[in-house]
């Protein structure tokens, strides 16, 4: 995964929690930067706690500041529910704040779990600020978002508000607004209704 990759696949939402930390009027290393870490798969958790733990006991915390798993907000329906869970923005990926040299290279990369850098080559190569500035401000300001579980022309059933438990299928989804149009039948003849995300579930 590339630094343009990651800056593609920025979500539009995101939640506040596992955020990094801005920096305000602390004068910063200038070899103090923001690096990606590959992981296997599923195993981000545990190498955020691995290295940690390592950084602790072998005295990095000089070296190695923070251990960021970027994670999004997701407002989900489950048994007439709402709930948010969180998920990873990046799975496979770790965002390790650091001063780059021989030792945090190999306390990070011998951390159990960690695959390697993200770079060129052999080379880790850091993201820039504004890459770093924007998966920051996303994770601590944005409002969870809506997940998904239909599309056009599925039927739907409407589970609240003045329609609910009628049964229609849906003719069009704003992502932007959270809308879904849903075609309901009345007297034999169908009839749009705007509903939110929230409103409609799968039959």
């Amino acid at each position: 995964m590339t630094q343009e990759t990651l800056r593609e696949n920025q979500p539009e939402t995101s939640a506040t929690s596992s955020a990094p930390t801005e920096e305000t009027t602390e004068v910063k290393h200038p070899e103090r930067k923001w690096y990606v870490i590959h992981t296997y798969s599923g195993h981000e958790n545990k190498v955020k706690a691995n290295l940690e733990q390592r950084i602790r006991t072998m005295e990095m915390q000089d070296k190695i500041f923070q251990v960021v798993i970027p994670m999004e907000g997701e407002v989900e329906v489950k048994d007439g529910q709402r709930r948010t869970v969180q998920r990873k923005v990046f799975p496979g990926y770790v965002l390790v704040e650091m001063i780059m040299d021989d030792q945090s290279w190999y306390v990070v990369r011998n951390t159990p779990g960690v695959t390697g850098f993200v770079g060129s080559g052999n080379k880790p190569i850091p993201l820039q600020d504004h890459e770093v500035k924007a998966i920051l401000k996303q994770m601590k300001t944005e409002a969870p978002r809506v997940k998904i579980s239909f599309t056009k022309g599925q039927t739907v059933r409407i589970i609240d508000g003045p329609f609910a438990d009628f049964i229609g299928v849906v003719s069009d989804i704003n992502h932007e607004k959270g809308k879904v149009r849903v075609l309901v039948s009345f007297f034999g003849r169908e009839t749009p209704i705007e509903l939110d995300f929230l409103q409609v579930e799968r039959v």
